[in-house]
């Protein structure tokens, strides 16, 4: 088949180089255009832009992927099948029915859960124990076309944001591998999604990785967890962001209100909340680099007694 390949980040770059070593016909890479970053505003390219070229194939970065110039130049490809993981844009009903196949999109959940922007993250927040990727048939709705295939993954107690990704990323391009013959093959069954159990993982903001010491010991557990690495999970001492990159719930509880720093040990500290405590491990204040609690309590003191705010006063 000829495949016209669309996607913009990294959890992208693993189905494309897996279609590639394969020996799939990649005729033309699609991403989104290369973006300014930092103080000095310099043009960055996608990641799909940037393995692309160095397979020396094609790319192309429309702005708008709907506009009829477009439209016209994927034509020209004559693909047979286009696959779309993260890519960033609506694609139009005229773009969908284009290629022989249609479109196929990687998604990275178990549809019709956590359709939407950021379901690795969401997946962890709300505490789930297993996830997976799913390919579907687009249509024109937000992840809501039928589905093809799909392959679980279960969450570990140590998973964070950034390895589930990893793992959903090479469970997606095995997938897309096992998928691609049956599809050509015409052997698939699509499966209309349930949208009675439709969940939807809404865009992450950094304002979510503020931590509510309300809130039990592990649902702040899933946070840290979930926004590892970004944006992550912060509270607020002496005045200054301090970043929470590891922690665990324990399942204690003092008298003392939430948010106060109830006992310290070598190793950690540990911090009242709504429902048990959060030992808390690995920490980042503002402006220092990240380390364990045991090496920044070497040159600071954590004083019990202390209460993390949500807010700078």
């Amino acid at each position: 088949m000829k495949i016209v390949y669309m996607g913009t980040p990294d959890f992208a770059v693993g189905p494309l180089r897996t279609l590639i070593e394969a020996g799939h016909e990649v005729t033309a890479v699609v991403t989104q255009p290369d973006k300014p970053k930092g103080r000095s505003k310099e043009l960055i390219p996608p990641p799909v832009k940037a393995y692309a070229l160095t397979q020396g194939l094609t790319v192309l970065q429309p702005e708008k992927i709907k506009t009829a110039e477009a439209v016209e130049e994927l034509r020209t490809y004559e693909a047979d099948l286009f696959v779309v993981a993260a890519f960033g844009q609506i694609l139009s009903k005229e773009i969908l029915t284009m290629p022989k196949y249609g479109c196929v999109n990687i998604h990275a959940s178990l549809l019709p859960k956590y359709r939407g922007a950021a379901p690795i993250q969401w997946s962890i927040i709300d505490g789930e124990k297993e996830t997976g990727v799913t390919i579907m048939q687009m249509d024109e709705g937000l992840d809501t076309g039928d589905i093809l295939t799909q392959k679980i993954v279960p969450i570990s107690d140590d998973d964070t944001g950034e390895s589930l990704f990893d793992k959903l990323c090479e469970a997606g391009s095995e997938l897309l591998l096992e998928t691609l013959p049956q599809i050509e093959a015409g052997t698939l069954t699509p499966v209309k999604q349930d949208e009675s159990k439709s969940t939807y993982a809404k865009m992450l903001k950094k304002e979510l990785g503020n931590i509510d010491f309300h809130k039990s010991a592990k649902e702040i557990w899933y946070l840290v967890r979930g926004l590892n690495s970004w944006p992550s999970a912060y509270t607020y001492y002496n005045n200054k962001t301090m970043k929470i990159w590891r922690a665990e719930p324990v399942a204690e509880n003092s008298d003392l209100p939430v948010g106060t720093l109830v006992r310290k040990d070598k190793e950690s500290i540990y911090v009242q909340t709504g429902e048990g405590m959060l030992r808390i491990l690995e920490i980042q204040l503002e402006g220092k680099k990240r380390m364990s609690v045991k090496d920044f309590m070497l040159g600071h003191s954590f004083e019990t007694g202390i209460t993390f705010e949500s807010e700078k006063r």
